[in-house]
């Protein structure tokens, strides 16, 4: 049976939303779609962000797209994972919807995981609006977070905010057995949203890559470890303005098409401290030969 995510109203729309309770483990465990908010384009039309909870904190799940990985509009595949990550993921990627978009209509996503359905909707009420490109809070130097400025190429287009789409998808090329190279700039303000305004409880990198399947036939494994960081070029510390560089490759075990997800969290940790900002999402489309 579906089970509708319970919306609480308030005022940051990342800690808004209810999630369906039910305990976590470590692998067969269901996965919700996740509400963050919604915002406007300039033109007019209308922005959902959308990420979710996956109660496996080990294993990873695909979920193809069709009746168990659908939207209920008239095309059910608005460029959502079919690959899931372990724990809460924020603002993986957005749905756009037409200006003449009513306020009080909803479009839903149904996850359908380990026997268990889960089904979200999204809609334009007010108490959900927020502004990904710029901290609903401010930091302790009373200036406000943004997002990670992100380039893939030293001399490329600079890339900044939760924006993620497959229409917007860079395209690659990989070979099965051969390293493909992926290389990273990133700037940041290394401001931060606490929730309170104070000073941070731990100690974390200022800015944290996130590079993962998003949609494909296979698996991918990042480097030697499996993981990516940002070498600091300059600053380092809270509220010190930052630069890093991050060189990692990524392997494909068959091939087929991919679409990998790049996520740039700041300072402010997964989901942005709750503040419906402030980290910057890419997608890339790999042909894998």
């Amino acid at each position: 049976m579906s089970v509708a995510a319970a919306l609480a109203i308030g005022s940051a729309a990342l800690s808004a939303q209810v999630l369906p309770s039910a305990p976590a483990k470590g692998f067969g465990g269901g996965i919700t779609p996740a509400f963050e908010g919604w915002f406007d384009n300039p033109d007019g039309t209308h922005n959902f962000l959308i990420g979710y909870y996956s109660r496996n904190t080990k294993g990873e799940v695909d979920i193809p797209l069709g009746p168990n990985n659908k939207f209920d509009t008239p095309n059910p595949d608005q460029g959502q994972p079919t690959h899931f990550m372990t724990r809460r993921r924020y603002g993986m990627f957005m749905v756009t919807v037409p200006k003449e978009f009513p306020k009080a209509q909803k479009i839903y996503w149904t996850l359908t995981a380990e026997g268990k359905t889960n089904t979200v909707p999204f809609h334009m009420h007010t108490d959900y609006n927020i502004t990904p490109q710029k901290s609903s809070e401010e930091s302790p130097t009373r200036e406000f977070n943004t997002p990670p400025r992100l380039k893939l190429l030293a001399n490329g287009p600079v890339i900044s905010g939760p924006f993620a789409t497959l229409a917007k998808a860079i395209e690659r090329t990989a070979t099965v057995g051969t390293p493909m190279p992926l290389e990273m700039w990133a700037d940041d303000d290394a401001q931060f949203s606490s929730g309170g305004n104070g000073p941070m409880n731990e100690t974390r990198p200022i800015l944290v890559p996130i590079v993962s399947k998003y949609r494909g036939p296979g698996n991918i494994t990042l480097g030697t470890n499996n993981q990516v960081r940002f070498t600091t070029v300059s600053g380092g510390k809270p509220l010190n303005p930052y630069s890093g560089h991050a060189t990692t490759t990524v392997n494909f075990s068959q091939p087929g098409d991919y679409v990998l997800h790049i996520n740039i969290n700041d300072y402010s940790g997964n989901g942005g401290g709750g503040s419906g900002c402030c980290w910057t999402t890419v997608m890339m489309k790999v042909k894998v030969s």
